[in-house]
C-alpha cells in the first residue's frame, strides 16, 4: 500500500501493483483518482492523508485474511472429506473383497483437491451400488436357505428382511459362494426328501387302494397339507412327516401281507374246488382278481380293493358254500380223482394203489364206514406221490421211449432186408434206402442206450431203495435179458458166417476137377446129411434164444419164424439188424400190457425171464 499512498499523497502516477493476494490494484485506479479528487477539493492535510491511508491499508489486510482463512477453511473441510471417502471407500472395497484392485483406488496425484473429491465421490458412488447389488444377493440366499431350513426343521417361514449385525462387513464373492454352495445342498436335500415323501404318499396310496382304505383319512393323520392341491402351501419335508410316512408304510405293508395271507389261505381251497368241481366260467369270473393273489410273481399289480376285509369275507364264503356243494357230488369227484391217479400212473407204466379202486371206493362211500372227504384226501395223497415219481421217473422214460423207438427201426430194417423189391430204382425203394441207413446209424447206438439205461435205473432204484418197474417187470431185469439175448444173436450170426463160407468152399470145390488120384482126401465130399443136421441146429438155438416177447401167437412170428422159415433162411446173410425180433416183440409186449384196461403188475427178480411176465399179464 505504500505505492497507493504516495500516489495519493505525491500525486504521482499511478502504478500496476500487485498485492500479497496476487491480485492486480490497477483496476482501483479510478477509484484512486477520484479519492485524491475529493481529497484535494476537501483540502485534506498530509497526516489526514497518511491517517486515512493507513486505515484503508489495514481495512485491506482484513479483507485478505478473512478471504485466506476462508480458503484455509474450505481446504481443511476438503481434505476432512476427501479423508472419509477413502475410508469409506477402503472399507466398501475390504467388504467386496476388492482390496487389490486398482480399479477402486483414488487418484492421489492430481494437484487440485476438487478433482480428487470428484473421483473419489464417483468411485464412491459405484462401489455403494455395488455393495447394495451384492447386499441383495446375499439377503435373497440367505432368505432362500431360511426358508429350506424351516421346512426341513418343520416349523413356519418367517424371515426378517431387516439387515444383521456384520452383514456389511463380508460381502465378498467367496462369502457369496459359501452362501450358494450352502443353498445348494439345501436344495439338493429338500429335492430328495420331496422325492423321498412323493414316493411314501404314492405308496400310501397304493396300499391303501389294494386294502380298500381311506387314503385321505390315513394322510390327514401325518400331515394335511400332503394331499391339498394348494400350490400356496409347500409340501412338508420335515424329519417327522418322513418318519410318520415310512411308519405308514410300514403298517399298511404288514396288514397287506398278513391280508394276503388271509386271501391265499381262502383261495386256494377255492380253486381246488373250482377245478375238482369243473365249475362254469361264470362262478369263477366273479373271483378272478382275488386269486391273482396265488401268482408267484411278486412286481404285479393287485386290483382295487382285493386285499379289503370285504373281498376276503365273500371268498371266505364262497368256499363255504362250494364245500356244501362238494359234499352232495362227493362219489363223482371220488372217481374224477381215481381216474386222474390211474392216468398218471399208466403214464409211468406202473400200477395204481388197489386200495382206492373205483367198486370199492363207491361201496365204502354207501357203506357210510368211510368219510368220504379223508377217501378224497387218501385219493390226493396217492397222486401227490403219482407226480412226484412220475417227476423222478421222467428222465429214465425218455430213455425207455427211445429205446423202444430204436426196436422199431431195428425190426422195420429186418423186414426191409428180407425185401427183395428193396433195390428197385422207384421213389419208394430211394426213401427206403434212405430210411435204412439212418435206421443202421440208430441200431448201432442201441448197446449204448442200454448200458446208459441200466446206470440210469440202478441209480434210481439206489436212491428210492425200491426196483423200478415197467409194466409190471423189473427193467434192469428186462434190459440185461435183453444184452443176453443180442449177444446170442451176435454169436448165432457167427456161426452163420462160418457155414456160408464153408458152403462156399464147398461148392468150389465140387467145381474143381477132381483128382484121380486113388486114396486121395480130395476125391471126398462132405456128407449132406451133417450140412442139415448142423443147419437145423443151428435154426433151433436161434429159436430157443432167450427173448423179451411174450409166450403164445406174439412169439410164433418174431425171429425164429414159428418154424415157417426154411433152413435155407437161417443161413441167410443179414445186416446187423438181423436180432431185431427180441427188442421189437418186447415193444410189441410192453405197449399191449401200457394200452391194457387191467393192470397185472409182479415185481420180477433180478434173474427172472421178461417173457413169463409178458405172458402172465396177458
Amino acid at each position: 500500500m505504500g505505492e497507493v499512498a504516495a500516489e495519493l499523497l505525491y500525486n504521482m502516477a499511478p502504478l500496476a501493483l500487485s498485492g500479497a493476494g496476487g491480485l492486480e490494484v490497477g483496476s482501483c485506479t479510478p477509484l484512486l483518482a477520484e479519492l485524491r479528487q475529493l481529497w484535494g477539493e476537501i483540502g485534506k492535510s498530509r497526516e489526514e492523508r497518511e491517517r486515512m491511508v493507513h486505515e484503508l491499508e489495514a481495512e485491506c489486510m482484513r479483507v485478505y485474511r478473512r478471504k485466506v482463512d476462508e480458503a484455509t477453511g474450505e481446504r481443511a473441510l476438503l481434505h476432512q472429506s476427501l479423508a472419509a471417502s477413502e475410508a469409506e471407500i477402503a472399507a466398501l472395497t475390504a467388504a467386496l473383497g476388492a482390496e487389490n484392485t486398482t480399479q477402486f483406488k483414488v487418484n492421489k496425484w492430481t494437484v487440485s483437491l476438487n478433482e480428487r473429491m470428484l473421483s473419489a465421490t464417483a468411485l464412491l458412488e459405484e462401489l455403494r451400488t455395488m455393495r447394495a447389488e451384492r447386499s441383495k444377493q446375499f439377503a435373497d440366499i440367505r432368505s432362500e436357505i431360511e426358508k429350506i431350513t424351516a421346512e426341513i426343521a418343520g416349523r413356519s417361514h418367517g424371515y426378517d428382511s431387516s439387515p444383521r449385525a456384520g452383514d456389511g462387513h463380508d460381502l465378498t464373492v467367496r462369502r457369496l459362494n459359501e452362501h450358494k454352495a450352502r443353498l445348494s445342498n439345501l436344495q439338493k436335500e429338500k429335492s430328495d426328501r420331496l422325492h423321498k415323501v412323493l414316493e411314501h404318499v404314492t405308496e400310501v396310496h397304493s396300499l391303501c387302494d389294494v386294502l380298500g382304505e381311506d387314503f385321505i383319512a390315513i394322510v390327514n393323520e401325518v400331515h394335511p397339507g400332503l394331499h391339498e392341491a394348494d400350490p400356496g402351501k409347500p409340501t412338508s419335508i420335515s424329519d417327522t412327516t418322513l418318519t410318520s410316512l415310512s411308519q405308514v408304510v410300514a403298517m399298511l405293508t404288514s396288514e397287506k401281507t398278513k391280508r394276503t395271507a388271509m386271501l391265499r389261505e381262502a383261495v386256494l381251497p377255492l380253486v381246488e374246488l373250482w377245478d375238482l368241481m369243473d365249475s362254469p366260467e361264470e362262478e369263477r369270473r366273479g373271483f378272478r382278481k382275488a386269486a391273482a393273489v396265488l401268482r408267484p410273481a411278486k412286481d404285479e399289480a393287485l386290483s382295487s380293493g382285493v386285499l379289503s376285509m370285504a373281498t376276503i369275507k365273500k371268498t371266505g364264503e364262497e368256499v363255504e358254500r362250494m364245500t356244501r356243494l362238494k359234499a352232495g357230488r362227493m362219489k363223482e369227484l371220488v372217481l374224477k380223482r381215481r381216474l386222474e391217479l390211474e392216468n398218471i400212473c399208466r403214464s409211468m407204466h406202473v400200477e395204481p394203489d388197489a386200495s382206492t379202486v373205483p367198486e370199492k371206493s363207491i361201496a365204502l362211500i354207501d357203506s357210510g364206514l368211510v368219510n368220504p372227504s379223508e377217501l378224497m384226501a387218501s385219493i390226493d395223497d396217492q397222486i401227490a406221490k403219482a407226480k412226484e415219481e412220475h417227476q423222478s421217473r421222467k428222465d429214465i422214460m425218455e430213455k425207455i421211449n427211445k429205446w423202444l423207438l430204436a426196436c422199431d427201426e431195428e425190426k422195420w430194417l429186418e423186414e426191409h432186408n428180407l425185401d427183395e423189391n428193396r433195390f428197385n430204382t422207384g421213389r419208394t425203394a430211394r426213401q427206403n434206402l434212405k430210411r435204412a441207413e439212418k435206421a443202421r446209424v440208430i441200431i448201432m447206438k442201441i448197446p449204448a442206450i442200454v448200458d446208459n439205461l441200466i446206470s440210469r435205473t440202478l441209480a434210481w432204484e439206489s436212491e428210492r431203495k425200491k426196483p423200478f418197474l415197467y409194466d409190471g417187470a423189473r427193467l434192469v431185469a428186462v434190459l440185461e435179458e435183453h444184452k443176453q439175448a443180442r449177444l446170442m444173436q451176435e454169436e448165432e450170426r457167427r456161426r452163420l458166417r462160418e457155414q456160408k463160407k464153408l458152403r462156399t468152399l464147398f461148392s468150389e470145390k465140387e467145381a474143381m476137377p477132381r483128382l484121380k488120384r486113388p486114396g486121395g482126401s480130395f476125391s471126398r465130399t462132405p456128407e449132406p446129411s451133417t450140412m442139415n443136421r448142423k443147419r437145423v441146429e443151428a435154426g433151433r438155438l436161434t429159436c430157443s434164444a432167450p427173448s423179451m416177447r411174450s409166450s403164445g401167437t406174439s412169439s410164433s412170428g418174431s425171429s425164429c419164424g414159428g418154424g415157417g422159415r426154411s433152413s435155407a433162411e437161417l443161413i441167410r446173410p443179414r445186416s446187423s439188424a438181423a436180432g431185431a425180433g427180441h427188442c421189437g416183440e418186447f415193444l410189441q409186449g410192453a405197449r399191449r400190457l401200457s394200452s391194457a384196461a387191467s393192470f397185472n403188475y409182479v415185481a420180477v427178480s433180478k434173474g427172472g425171464g421178461m417173457s413169463s411176465s409178458f405172458a402172465a399179464a396177458s
